[in-house]
């Protein structure tokens, strides 16, 4: 076994947070070393919980359209390595979906992207993702971060929000994201594909 297929196999197993999980533990994650892009998400929702498929939900969709790529290419790991921040499925509050448990992060983050030496393009999704990834570099607000997503790109950064259809407020709100992001996004993720 390999060092990635060693560290997938303690991530697998891991109990760190199992008492605060009440639909108990199970990580989704897709990592491979020969990954060239990386999207760090927020944590899994009901549905990819019960699959154990990574974005397998409308959000999934909607990335999927946002990066111009078909499914097969999607969960292909050796081209789309899919982190979230926390690994299991959370549960619900009072507005949705809790947030990732503060444990999984700092335990698996940095040995697992150690691992991906080919990452050439890591999509950052969501307000604790931004945190993680680009806690310098971020603006005051999740919409602000994104707007400025030109100054992160030489740092082979994209700050997106949520594709959740919770969003489509936001999206109507920002009309910019789709008319002058989305299309960068997807010659992108073309060139980190070719490379």
């Amino acid at each position: 076994m390999t060092n990635l297929q060693f560290l997938l196999s303690d991530v697998r197993a891991c109990q760190i947070c199992a008492d605060s999980l009440l639909h108990g533990v199970r990580p989704v994650v897709q990592v491979s070393t020969a990954a060239r892009i990386l999207i760090a998400g927020q944590a899994p929702g009901s549905k990819v919980h019960t699959t154990g498929i990574p974005f397998d939900d409308p959000s999934g969709d909607r990335l999927r359209n946002w990066m111009g790529i078909s499914k097969d290419t999607f969960y292909d790991p050796s081209t789309i390595a899919i982190l979230p921040m926390g690994f299991c499925y959370p549960g619900t509050g009072k507005s949705g979906d809790l947030p990732p448990r503060p444990e999984c992060a700092p335990a698996w983050r940095k040995p697992l992207m150690d691992a991906m030496p080919n990452i050439r393009l890591t999509l950052v999704i969501g307000t604790y993702a931004l945190k993680w990834h680009m806690e310098a570099q971020r603006a005051k607000n999740l919409t602000e971060t994104v707007k400025g997503w030109r100054n992160h790109i030489s740092n082979g950064l994209l700050p997106l929000p949520h594709p959740s259809p919770r969003n489509n407020i936001w999206l109507k709100k920002n009309p910019w994201f789709e008319e002058e992001m989305l299309p960068e996004l997807k010659i992108r993720i073309a060139e980190a594909l070719e490379e």
